[in-house]
């Protein structure tokens, strides 16, 4: 049957999705019709201002007119051909990524399509570092608790929330947690047997969470000591997201003037501006030489359309100035939100930013049902804001590089009526962007 491309109301186009799109996602709230910068409408003809965008991937904002321009331009030449053959787009973002990291002579890039697949090669890699031991005993990987590394088998083997990973298992074996932001334990667990160590510079989904200052480099001093990989997902932090080029570049996240460099990273979401696009950067030769030609590959991954997609947003965020807007704009909205009754605590890193919610002082109203804070995403919802919930207390705003001054002191104006209504509502369970039960959490990195 071929259902026709027609309008509707939000009401009716979601009764068509639940009856035709697998149900992994719960029930959307609103079915989106068109975006302008900060701004989205649904199919009602309702505005909301975008505080979500995307889960950090329209760095750009929506419609933006150099990133349609340059996708538009490269679809009319030359859109898509396959990795037997390359084209302009692909080497030049390469080479731009490979700059913009600092890395050096010998670094490569290997092109996917989401975070989850850029991970997924990440995770390869490492096994072929370890495989590269004679001994034969450098087997384990490391990753954090509270980490998200994407969905597929072998990222989510990666991802510590035991309700995502319990479902799939046995998931690939040889991943331990350790606590996340403890040198000591740190150091503790890697050695020579372990293979690589894959963190986040700065958690997204677990609700926008650094580190100590040091930690960082702890990770990098304790992996090349012991002869590990020292792997980034900087999925979400980069490509400008904190007011860096890169998470692992910003003295805010790292605690020291200089980089900690990696010996890979991984990037998607705003890389693409809204198209998929995810990349492994393998810093200097030794670890480029790992993965060899048949040992893995994409289809899509590194498209000429992607790729154009890609360089329109590195071009964008470098004209207009926006890693020094990220840092000020993030910076003035986190300062005000700390202000705000009801507010408990603010985590900033650019334009990622943690709120953790309370009930204001003198209010004896009940937490709602699920939690204050996705309460407050319903409650935004129904006053024209799209925002996410990453836990019951808090708030994760992820907007567009390119919000302005207007949009973000708006949202101050109008936290508190927010907090008010999510405290006087029934709070009863709602579907709302990001909002969270048992089982189901914001789905990330798919872009």
């Amino acid at each position: 049957m071929t259902a026709p491309h027609t309008g509707g109301s939000n009401e009716t186009l979601l009764n068509r999705y639940t009856s035709a799109l697998t149900g992994v996602f719960g029930a959307p709230s609103r079915v989106l019709v068109r975006g302008e910068g900060v701004h989205v409408w649904d199919a009602d003809g309702r505005r909301y201002t975008d505080f979500l965008g995307g889960i950090a991937v329209n760095a750009l904002g929506h419609a933006h007119p150099a990133l349609v321009g340059a996708v538009t331009e490269q679809l009319g030449t030359l859109g898509h051909i396959s990795n037997l053959f390359s084209s302009q787009p692909q080497i030049v973002l390469a080479e731009r990524l490979l700059g913009l990291a600092n890395a050096p002579e010998g670094s490569t890039v290997f092109f996917a399509n989401s975070g989850s697949e850029a991970n997924e090669a990440a995770l390869k890699l490492a096994r072929r570092h370890g495989r590269e031991d004679p001994s034969g005993r450098r087997q384990r990987v490391l990753a954090l608790e509270g980490s998200f590394h994407g969905r597929t088998l072998g990222a989510l083997a990666m991802t510590w929330k035991p309700s995502y990973r319990e479902p799939f298992e046995p998931l690939p074996a040889g991943i331990e947690f350790i606590p996340a932001g403890d040198v000591a334990a740190l150091e503790a667990a890697v050695d020579e047997t372990v293979a690589a160590v894959i963190m986040e510079p700065v958690q997204g989904e677990s609700g926008v969470h650094g580190w100590p200052a040091g930690y960082l480099q702890a990770a990098r001093e304790a992996t090349r000591r012991h002869g590990a990989l020292l792997i980034f997902d900087e999925v979400q932090s980069g490509t400008g997201r904190t007011g860096a080029w890169f998470a692992h570049q910003n003295p805010a996240v790292t605690g020291q003037d200089g980089a900690v460099v990696p010996d890979a990273m991984t990037l998607a979401k705003g890389l693409g501006g809204g198209i998929p696009i995810g990349a492994l950067v393998s810093f200097g030769d030794r670890t480029s030489r790992l993965l060899t030609a048949g040992q893995h590959g994409t289809t899509f991954g590194g498209n000429p359309m992607a790729t154009a997609a890609g360089l329109a947003v590195l071009d964008t965020i470098t004209r207009d100035g926006l890693l020094e807007h990220a840092r000020s704009l993030g910076a003035r909205l986190a300062g005000a939100l700390a202000a705000v009754d009801g507010v408990a605590a603010v985590r900033q890193y650019g334009l990622l930013i943690g709120v953790d919610l309370a009930v204001p002082a003198g209010s004896e109203a009940p937490v709602p049902s699920g939690g204050l804070a996705p309460a407050v995403v319903r409650a935004g919802l129904q006053a024209g804001y799209l925002l996410n919930a990453t836990g019951p207390e808090t708030l994760r705003l992820a907007p567009p590089l390119v919000m302005g001054e207007q949009e973000a002191d708006q949202l101050v104006v109008d936290l508190p009526s927010l907090l008010d209504a999510a405290l006087t509502s029934s709070g009863a369970a709602q579907s709302a962007p990001g909002t969270i039960d048992p089982t189901h959490q914001t789905q990330e990195k798919s872009a």
